[in-house]
């Protein structure tokens, strides 16, 4: 009798045992689920993109935009709910978020538990809400709503289907898109508590911003920079200059970057008209953002500003501070 019972409490601890195991093991799996099934999109069913690393390419329609407007996500590894907004520059396509063509983000974040959401699209649109139909092709208009459908559209999706909080979330970009994340941060400054510009533009009005502006709107696209924000006394081109509306940056971590304008090894590379090009657009966000950051510093927005040795306007530089500010965006939004 006694035997039995000592097989019985022998079998009960083992089971014990091995419930105590699969609950260990079954926890990371469980954790991982959070990338391995498919969201509803609003054509159906999220599809996976062709870059990997977890990355499914949704649909979410846009009402102020009429149309759908696809977005590369990659779900937080252990579902947690912040999220890093990516914005790309003047020429961004139809096909990719640059910040997965041009530099794999999603293999850089792949094991932290931050949701990455980079929009497809807005090409020369600076990620805002035009006036006007953006092209001068007005028998195929093109209504450019970016900030409504980043700020008021596209979260509601992303809390409903992927778990991101409306009001826990970095946001970054490089160039058109530094310029775009220092704007949205301001505006919306209790949806995003961390803003990145890399090589952006942060100084929009100052005397002949508006002609650059054309001149890169035209170049970028055949795009009209009077459709944007309106002429150059219009309120809107001052409500959008990340160099006034600064103030609404306190209390949030605020990095800012560029490059010297001068070739690096890893800008040999590069055929020489492109180097060129880099030289002269990287020196035009160095003088601006340091004209930000020297407004910042004098006015009380606490703020970290890099200006590395070298570097041009291309991904060299903009993935070489995407790296190198990795650690940081971890540590404020708490998704390591």
């Amino acid at each position: 009798m006694s035997a039995t019972k000592s097989k019985r409490g022998l079998l009960a601890l083992l089971m014990a045992l091995l419930t105590a195991l699969g609950a260990v093991v079954s926890a990371p799996q469980a954790s991982a689920a959070n990338r391995d099934w498919l969201r509803p999109d609003s054509t159906g069913t999220c599809e996976w993109d062709r870059v990997g690393f977890w990355v499914q390419r949704c649909t979410v329609w846009s009402p102020a935009m009429n149309r759908h407007i696809p977005v590369q996500i990659q779900p937080a590894q252990r579902a947690g709910n912040a999220g890093l907004y990516m914005l790309d520059g003047l020429r961004a396509t139809e096909i990719t978020n640059a910040w997965v063509n041009d530099v794999n983000a999603a293999q850089m974040f792949k094991d932290n538990n931050i949701t990455l959401v980079m929009p497809v699209g807005g090409q020369s649109s600076f990620y805002t809400d035009w006036n006007a139909p953006a092209t001068y092709d007005f028998n195929h208009p093109v209504t450019y709503k970016w900030d409504t459908f980043l700020t008021k559209e596209l979260p509601p999706y992303l809390q409903q289907h992927f778990g991101v909080s409306p009001t826990n979330n970095s946001i970054l970009g490089l160039s058109m898109g530094g310029t775009a994340a220092i704007n949205l941060a301001a505006l919306h400054p209790n949806q995003f508590r961390q803003v990145l510009s890399f090589s952006g533009y942060l100084t929009t009005t100052v005397p002949g911003g508006q002609t650059a502006l054309r001149a890169a709107l035209l170049d970028g696209g055949m795009y009209n920079v009077n459709a944007m924000w309106g002429s150059s006394l219009n309120p809107r081109r001052f409500e959008n200059d990340p160099f006034l509306n600064m103030g609404n940056l306190r209390g949030r971590d605020v990095y800012v970057s560029a490059g010297s304008g001068v070739p690096g090894p890893a800008d040999q590379k590069y055929l020489p008209q492109h180097r060129a090009a880099g030289i002269a657009l990287e020196n035009i966000a160095n003088a601006t953002t340091r004209a930000w950051s020297a407004k910042a510093t004098v006015t009380g927005v606490q703020h970290t500003a890099v200006f590395t040795p070298t570097g041009l306007h291309n991904w060299d530089q903009f993935g070489g501070q995407l790296a190198a500010t990795k650690p940081r965006i971890l540590n404020v939004m708490n998704a390591w």
